[in-house]
């Protein structure tokens, strides 16, 4: 049986996962797992079709039905591209608040899994290498400071052309950082045998060559 190598980037929002887990997967060919995009494109969908944020049932059917395609940097749902869409700070804060529902993390859990294909999967979120992969090859923890974290979210909503404030964005991250640890479903925490990357004072190119090191020690 072929195994499929597979490294997980999970940590909280704005540390800088996302960027690494592109870098990774470009560096070494791999295929590419947002896992936070698909609870933001359940999000979006949801609000689209006015289901209420704490309608379980239909939040679970609507991720089950998810008509998502994903390509470089860009992502499509139901056949319309949303990759600025999904990125508005009121579809994360949505999302967030959907992700502690049990019933949509199963719905979304075997979607995940099956971006699992040769040559293999860097997979970036929150709960990669505690639930979804298990036994990936290499785990890794990525963090950063709060402070740290929402001033590179600002850059980003900067960078993009919308207007930020950056004592809003810290008081939205640490009370996202505070549900999505507190969540009964899959909270977020480092995997027992992940290793722990904190990039508050790295640089992007520091943070990508950590992690290839790494992955290169266990091939």
């Amino acid at each position: 049986m072929t195994i499929i190598d597979v490294i997980t980037i999970d940590g909280p929002t704005a540390s800088g996962k996302g960027t690494v887990a592109h870098r990774v997967a470009d560096a070494v060919g791999f295929h590419l797992l947002d896992s936070g995009a698909l609870y933001r494109l359940v999000a979006l969908a949801s609000d689209r079709a006015g289901v209420a944020q704490d309608d379980v049932d239909a939040l679970a059917k609507l991720a089950m039905r998810l008509d998502v395609k994903f390509g470089p940097n860009r992502v499509w749902l139901s056949g319309e591209e949303v990759s600025h869409a999904i990125r508005a700070e009121a579809i994360g804060n949505r999302a967030s608040a959907i992700a502690v529902y049990q019933p949509v993390r199963d719905a979304l859990t075997q979607l995940q899994r099956d971006f699992r294909k040769l040559p293999g999967l860097v997979a970036d979120g929150r709960d990669m290498g505690t639930v979804i992969f298990p036994d990936a090859r290499l785990k890794v923890f990525l963090t950063a400071s709060v402070e740290a974290r929402a001033r590179r979210r600002y850059k980003q909503l900067i960078d993009k052309g919308i207007s930020a404030n950056i004592e809003d964005l810290l008081r939205d991250l640490e009370t996202r950082d505070a549900r999505d640890r507190s969540r009964a479903a899959a909270p977020l925490r480092p995997a027992e045998d992940a290793r722990l990357l904190d990039t508050s004072d790295m640089t992007v190119d520091q943070s990508v060559a950590q992690v290839l090191q790494w992955f290169a020690a266990v091939r």
